[in-house]
Protein backbone atom coordinates (compact mmCIF):
# COMPACT_ATOMS: atom_id res chain seq x y z
CA UNK A 1 0.00 0.00 0.00
CA UNK A 2 2.87 2.39 0.77
CA UNK A 3 4.15 1.93 -2.79
CA UNK A 4 0.73 2.95 -4.10
CA UNK A 5 0.80 6.13 -2.05
CA UNK A 6 4.30 6.98 -3.27
CA UNK A 7 3.22 6.39 -6.85
CA UNK A 8 0.21 8.63 -6.31
CA UNK A 9 2.38 11.38 -4.91
CA UNK A 10 4.71 11.20 -7.89
CA UNK A 11 1.81 11.54 -10.31
CA UNK A 12 0.39 14.60 -8.57
CA UNK A 13 3.84 16.15 -8.35
CA UNK A 14 4.10 15.90 -12.14
CA UNK A 15 0.84 17.74 -12.87
CA UNK A 16 1.26 20.68 -15.24
CA UNK A 17 2.04 23.97 -13.62
CA UNK A 18 -1.06 25.46 -15.18
CA UNK A 19 -3.32 23.02 -13.33
CA UNK A 20 -4.77 24.10 -10.01
CA UNK A 21 -5.62 21.03 -7.92
CA UNK A 22 -7.39 20.87 -4.58
CA UNK A 23 -6.92 17.69 -2.58
CA UNK A 24 -5.99 16.57 0.90
CA UNK A 25 -2.57 15.13 1.68
CA UNK A 26 -2.52 11.33 1.84
CA UNK A 27 -1.64 11.16 5.52
CA UNK A 28 -4.53 13.49 6.39
CA UNK A 29 -7.25 11.73 4.40
CA UNK A 30 -10.35 10.89 6.40
CA UNK A 31 -13.90 9.90 5.62
CA UNK A 32 -16.74 10.82 7.97
CA UNK A 33 -20.21 9.29 8.22
CA UNK A 34 -23.15 11.24 9.62
CA UNK A 35 -26.86 10.78 9.45
CA UNK A 36 -30.21 9.91 10.98
CA UNK A 37 -33.46 8.28 9.84
CA UNK A 38 -33.93 10.90 7.14
CA UNK A 39 -30.50 11.24 5.49
CA UNK A 40 -27.01 9.68 5.48
CA UNK A 41 -23.80 11.49 4.44
CA UNK A 42 -20.37 10.09 3.58
CA UNK A 43 -17.85 12.89 3.11
CA UNK A 44 -14.16 13.64 2.68
CA UNK A 45 -12.82 17.09 3.68
CA UNK A 46 -10.72 18.79 1.00
CA UNK A 47 -7.95 21.05 2.26
CA UNK A 48 -8.41 24.75 1.46
CA UNK A 49 -11.59 24.03 -0.48
CA UNK A 50 -14.46 22.34 1.31
CA UNK A 51 -15.64 18.76 0.99
CA UNK A 52 -17.01 16.18 -1.38
CA UNK A 53 -19.87 14.10 -0.05
CA UNK A 54 -22.33 11.38 -0.96
CA UNK A 55 -25.81 12.09 0.30
CA UNK A 56 -28.62 9.57 0.46
CA UNK A 57 -32.10 10.62 1.53
CA UNK A 58 -34.74 8.20 2.77
CA UNK A 59 -36.48 6.55 -0.16
CA UNK A 60 -33.83 7.60 -2.71
CA UNK A 61 -30.44 6.59 -4.06
CA UNK A 62 -27.30 8.56 -3.29
CA UNK A 63 -26.14 11.70 -5.08
CA UNK A 64 -22.70 13.32 -4.95
CA UNK A 65 -22.19 16.99 -4.20
CA UNK A 66 -19.24 19.33 -3.94
CA UNK A 67 -19.24 21.94 -1.18
CA UNK A 68 -16.94 24.89 -0.81
CA UNK A 69 -15.97 26.99 2.20
CA UNK A 70 -16.16 30.17 0.15
CA UNK A 71 -19.34 30.58 -1.92
CA UNK A 72 -18.49 31.49 -5.47
CA UNK A 73 -20.24 32.88 -8.49
CA UNK A 74 -21.96 30.11 -10.41
CA UNK A 75 -21.95 29.52 -14.09
CA UNK A 76 -20.54 27.13 -16.63
CA UNK A 77 -20.06 23.42 -16.30
CA UNK A 78 -17.45 20.93 -15.16
CA UNK A 79 -16.56 17.36 -16.07
CA UNK A 80 -17.07 14.60 -13.52
CA UNK A 81 -14.55 11.76 -13.68
CA UNK A 82 -13.83 8.47 -11.96
CA UNK A 83 -10.08 8.87 -12.37
CA UNK A 84 -7.84 5.81 -12.60
CA UNK A 85 -5.41 5.16 -9.77
CA UNK A 86 -1.74 5.69 -10.68
CA UNK A 87 -0.80 2.23 -9.38
CA UNK A 88 -3.15 0.61 -11.92
CA UNK A 89 -1.39 1.18 -15.26
CA UNK A 90 -3.38 0.73 -18.40
CA UNK A 91 -6.65 1.93 -16.89
CA UNK A 92 -8.04 5.20 -18.18
CA UNK A 93 -10.29 7.71 -16.52
CA UNK A 94 -14.04 7.19 -16.82
CA UNK A 95 -15.89 10.28 -18.00
CA UNK A 96 -19.23 10.44 -16.16
CA UNK A 97 -20.50 13.48 -18.01
CA UNK A 98 -20.86 17.11 -17.13
CA UNK A 99 -22.34 18.84 -14.11
CA UNK A 100 -23.72 22.34 -13.98
CA UNK A 101 -21.89 24.62 -11.53
CA UNK A 102 -24.18 26.70 -9.34
CA UNK A 103 -23.81 29.51 -6.84
CA UNK A 104 -23.46 29.25 -3.10
CA UNK A 105 -21.63 26.75 -0.96
CA UNK A 106 -22.99 23.70 -2.83
CA UNK A 107 -21.51 23.86 -6.30
CA UNK A 108 -23.49 20.99 -7.79
CA UNK A 109 -25.47 17.82 -7.10
CA UNK A 110 -24.79 14.88 -9.39
CA UNK A 111 -27.38 12.48 -10.70
CA UNK A 112 -27.98 9.23 -8.85
CA UNK A 113 -26.39 7.29 -11.70
CA UNK A 114 -23.22 9.40 -11.58
CA UNK A 115 -22.98 8.96 -7.80
CA UNK A 116 -23.41 5.20 -8.10
CA UNK A 117 -20.57 4.98 -10.60
CA UNK A 118 -18.34 7.14 -8.40
CA UNK A 119 -18.92 4.80 -5.46
CA UNK A 120 -18.13 1.79 -7.63
CA UNK A 121 -14.96 3.55 -8.78
CA UNK A 122 -13.88 4.28 -5.21
CA UNK A 123 -14.31 0.61 -4.36
CA UNK A 124 -11.89 -0.11 -7.22
CA UNK A 125 -9.38 2.52 -6.10
CA UNK A 126 -10.52 5.32 -8.44
CA UNK A 127 -10.73 8.98 -7.44
CA UNK A 128 -13.75 11.24 -7.94
CA UNK A 129 -12.45 14.26 -9.87
CA UNK A 130 -14.24 17.47 -10.85
CA UNK A 131 -12.36 19.19 -13.65
CA UNK A 132 -13.15 22.65 -14.95
CA UNK A 133 -11.54 24.99 -17.43
CA UNK A 134 -11.30 28.50 -16.01
CA UNK A 135 -11.86 31.68 -17.99
CA UNK A 136 -8.14 32.41 -18.08
CA UNK A 137 -7.39 29.04 -19.72
CA UNK A 138 -6.23 27.22 -16.62
CA UNK A 139 -7.48 23.81 -15.54
CA UNK A 140 -8.95 23.57 -12.08
CA UNK A 141 -9.42 20.20 -10.41
CA UNK A 142 -10.94 19.03 -7.16
CA UNK A 143 -9.96 15.48 -6.26
CA UNK A 144 -11.02 12.99 -3.59
CA UNK A 145 -8.81 10.03 -2.78
CA UNK A 146 -9.91 6.42 -2.15
CA UNK A 147 -7.74 5.99 0.93
CA UNK A 148 -9.64 4.27 3.80
CA UNK A 149 -12.84 4.32 1.75
CA UNK A 150 -13.92 0.69 2.27
CA UNK A 151 -14.19 0.96 6.05
CA UNK A 152 -16.07 4.26 5.85
CA UNK A 153 -18.42 2.87 3.20
CA UNK A 154 -19.28 -0.03 5.50
CA UNK A 155 -20.26 2.45 8.22
CA UNK A 156 -22.25 4.43 5.68
CA UNK A 157 -24.15 1.30 4.70
CA UNK A 158 -25.03 0.80 8.34
CA UNK A 159 -26.56 4.27 8.38
CA UNK A 160 -28.46 3.60 5.15
CA UNK A 161 -29.99 0.45 6.65
CA UNK A 162 -31.71 2.62 9.28
CA UNK A 163 -33.27 5.10 6.85
CA UNK A 164 -37.03 5.39 6.70
CA UNK A 165 -38.63 3.77 3.63
CA UNK A 166 -39.66 7.15 2.19
CA UNK A 167 -39.03 10.84 2.64
CA UNK A 168 -41.63 13.53 3.25
CA UNK A 169 -41.94 14.54 -0.39
CA UNK A 170 -42.77 10.94 -1.27
CA UNK A 171 -45.46 10.40 1.35
CA UNK A 172 -47.01 13.81 1.95
CA UNK A 173 -49.85 12.83 -0.41
CA UNK A 174 -50.83 9.17 -0.69
CA UNK A 175 -53.76 7.42 -2.37
CA UNK A 176 -55.33 4.61 -0.34
CA UNK A 177 -57.36 2.30 -2.60
CA UNK A 178 -60.43 0.15 -1.85
CA UNK A 179 -61.49 -2.91 -3.86
CA UNK A 180 -65.10 -3.11 -5.05
CA UNK A 181 -67.58 -1.66 -2.61
CA UNK A 182 -65.33 -2.34 0.38
CA UNK A 183 -64.98 0.20 3.15
CA UNK A 184 -62.39 -1.67 5.22
CA UNK A 185 -58.62 -1.30 4.92
CA UNK A 186 -56.89 -4.23 3.25
CA UNK A 187 -53.32 -5.36 3.98
CA UNK A 188 -51.82 -3.14 1.26
CA UNK A 189 -53.66 -0.06 2.52
CA UNK A 190 -52.51 -0.71 6.09
CA UNK A 191 -48.92 -1.10 4.91
CA UNK A 192 -49.12 2.26 3.10
CA UNK A 193 -50.53 3.96 6.18
CA UNK A 194 -47.90 2.36 8.41
CA UNK A 195 -45.12 3.93 6.31
CA UNK A 196 -46.77 7.31 6.83
CA UNK A 197 -47.23 6.66 10.52
CA UNK A 198 -43.56 5.68 10.96
CA UNK A 199 -42.50 8.95 9.36
CA UNK A 200 -44.82 10.95 11.61
CA UNK A 201 -43.39 9.25 14.69
CA UNK A 202 -39.86 10.09 13.53
CA UNK A 203 -40.77 13.70 12.69
CA UNK A 204 -43.26 15.10 15.23
CA UNK A 205 -43.44 18.38 13.29
CA UNK A 206 -45.74 16.53 10.87
CA UNK A 207 -48.83 17.00 12.98
CA UNK A 208 -51.89 17.23 10.74
CA UNK A 209 -53.71 14.83 8.42
CA UNK A 210 -56.33 15.66 5.80
CA UNK A 211 -58.55 12.84 4.52
CA UNK A 212 -60.68 13.09 1.38
CA UNK A 213 -62.90 10.11 0.62
CA UNK A 214 -63.98 9.32 -2.96
CA UNK A 215 -65.97 6.67 -4.82
CA UNK A 216 -66.52 5.57 -8.39
CA UNK A 217 -69.87 6.06 -10.11
CA UNK A 218 -71.18 2.51 -9.77
CA UNK A 219 -74.04 3.29 -7.39
CA UNK A 220 -76.41 6.18 -6.93
CA UNK A 221 -75.10 9.44 -5.58
CA UNK A 222 -76.32 8.96 -2.02
CA UNK A 223 -74.82 5.47 -1.83
CA UNK A 224 -71.52 6.67 -3.27
CA UNK A 225 -71.37 9.57 -0.85
CA UNK A 226 -71.89 7.19 2.07
CA UNK A 227 -69.20 4.83 0.76
CA UNK A 228 -66.72 7.70 0.51
CA UNK A 229 -67.57 8.77 4.05
CA UNK A 230 -67.07 5.30 5.52
CA UNK A 231 -63.76 4.87 3.70
CA UNK A 232 -62.48 8.15 5.08
CA UNK A 233 -63.62 7.09 8.55
CA UNK A 234 -61.72 3.79 8.21
CA UNK A 235 -58.49 5.71 7.57
CA UNK A 236 -59.24 8.12 10.39
CA UNK A 237 -59.78 5.19 12.77
CA UNK A 238 -56.36 3.80 11.80
CA UNK A 239 -54.63 7.04 12.77
CA UNK A 240 -56.63 7.39 15.97
CA UNK A 241 -55.80 3.81 16.97
CA UNK A 242 -52.12 4.72 16.61
CA UNK A 243 -52.16 7.77 18.84
CA UNK A 244 -53.38 10.58 16.56
CA UNK A 245 -55.91 12.92 18.09
CA UNK A 246 -59.13 13.57 16.23
CA UNK A 247 -58.42 17.28 16.51
CA UNK A 248 -55.37 16.71 14.27
CA UNK A 249 -57.48 15.18 11.49
CA UNK A 250 -59.62 16.94 8.89
CA UNK A 251 -62.12 14.61 7.21
CA UNK A 252 -64.11 15.24 4.05
CA UNK A 253 -66.05 12.94 1.69
CA UNK A 254 -67.14 13.69 -1.85
CA UNK A 255 -68.81 10.63 -3.36
CA UNK A 256 -68.28 10.43 -7.11
CA UNK A 257 -67.85 14.17 -7.68
CA UNK A 258 -64.08 14.26 -8.22
CA UNK A 259 -62.89 11.24 -10.23
CA UNK A 260 -59.16 10.83 -10.64
CA UNK A 261 -59.73 9.36 -14.11
CA UNK A 262 -62.90 8.86 -16.19
CA UNK A 263 -65.08 6.00 -14.93
CA UNK A 264 -64.98 4.27 -18.31
CA UNK A 265 -63.66 0.85 -17.29
CA UNK A 266 -62.98 -1.34 -14.28
CA UNK A 267 -59.34 -0.27 -13.95
CA UNK A 268 -60.27 3.41 -13.87
CA UNK A 269 -63.08 2.86 -11.40
CA UNK A 270 -60.62 1.10 -9.10
CA UNK A 271 -58.40 4.20 -9.17
CA UNK A 272 -61.33 6.40 -8.22
CA UNK A 273 -62.26 4.34 -5.13
CA UNK A 274 -59.78 6.01 -2.82
CA UNK A 275 -59.01 8.12 0.19
CA UNK A 276 -56.43 10.82 -0.40
CA UNK A 277 -54.23 11.27 2.68
CA UNK A 278 -52.29 14.53 2.94
CA UNK A 279 -49.74 15.20 5.66
CA UNK A 280 -48.75 18.69 6.68
CA UNK A 281 -46.93 20.70 9.29
CA UNK A 282 -49.31 23.07 11.02
CA UNK A 283 -48.06 25.62 13.53
CA UNK A 284 -49.98 25.07 16.72
CA UNK A 285 -52.28 27.94 17.50
CA UNK A 286 -51.51 29.60 20.75
CA UNK A 287 -53.97 28.42 23.32
CA UNK A 288 -55.61 31.29 25.16
CA UNK A 289 -54.23 31.79 28.62
CA UNK A 290 -56.84 30.38 30.96
CA UNK A 291 -58.49 33.11 32.91
CA UNK A 292 -59.73 32.57 36.47
CA UNK A 293 -63.46 32.22 36.72
CA UNK A 294 -65.10 35.54 37.22
CA UNK A 295 -66.37 35.98 40.75
CA UNK A 296 -69.22 38.31 41.56
CA UNK A 297 -67.87 41.66 42.62
CA UNK A 298 -67.81 41.90 46.40
CA UNK A 299 -70.41 44.16 47.87
CA UNK A 300 -68.95 47.42 49.13
CA UNK A 301 -68.08 47.27 52.80
CA UNK A 302 -70.95 48.43 54.91
CA UNK A 303 -70.34 51.66 56.72
CA UNK A 304 -69.96 51.11 60.45
CA UNK A 305 -73.34 51.09 62.04
CA UNK A 306 -74.21 54.28 63.76
CA UNK A 307 -75.14 54.15 67.41
CA UNK A 308 -78.88 53.90 67.57
CA UNK A 309 -80.54 57.18 68.33
CA UNK A 310 -82.01 57.31 71.80
CA UNK A 311 -85.48 56.01 71.74
CA UNK A 312 -87.89 58.92 71.78
CA UNK A 313 -90.34 58.97 74.61
CA UNK A 314 -93.67 57.80 73.46
CA UNK A 315 -95.71 60.69 72.40
CA UNK A 316 -98.37 61.57 74.82
CA UNK A 317 -101.83 60.93 73.71
CA UNK A 318 -103.26 64.15 72.52
CA UNK A 319 -105.59 65.78 74.99
CA UNK A 320 -109.15 65.35 74.00
CA UNK A 321 -110.06 68.19 71.80
CA UNK A 322 -111.77 70.93 73.74
CA UNK A 323 -115.36 71.27 72.94
CA UNK A 324 -115.83 74.24 70.73
CA UNK A 325 -116.91 77.27 72.75
CA UNK A 326 -120.51 77.85 72.49
CA UNK A 327 -121.35 81.16 70.89
CA UNK A 328 -124.62 82.71 71.44
CA UNK A 329 -126.62 82.86 68.37
CA UNK A 330 -126.86 86.34 67.09
CA UNK A 331 -130.08 88.00 67.93
CA UNK A 332 -132.31 88.17 65.01
CA UNK A 333 -132.26 91.52 63.38
CA UNK A 334 -135.59 93.17 63.89
CA UNK A 335 -137.42 93.46 60.71
CA UNK A 336 -137.45 96.79 59.28
CA UNK A 337 -140.77 98.40 59.70
CA UNK A 338 -142.37 98.84 56.53
CA UNK A 339 -143.38 102.30 56.01
CA UNK A 340 -146.48 102.80 54.39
Amino acid sequence: MRQRYLALLSVFASLPAMALTFQTRLESIEWTVEGDKFECRLSQPITDFGSGEFVRRAGEQATFRLKTYNPMQGGGSATLLAAAAPWQPGRGDINLGSVRIGSGDVLFNSSQVQAGRLISGLMEGRSPVVRRNTEDGRVSEVRLLPVRFNKAFSDYQGCVAKLLPKNFEQIKQTQIGFPGEEVELDAHAKAQLQVMLDFIKADPSVNHVELDGHSDNSGNRLTNRELSRRRALAVQDFFKANGFQESQITLRFHGERYPLVPNTNAANRAKNRRVVVQLSRVSPTEAPVPQPALQPAPAPAAAPAKAPAPTAAPAKAPSPAAAPAKTSAPSPVPATARTS
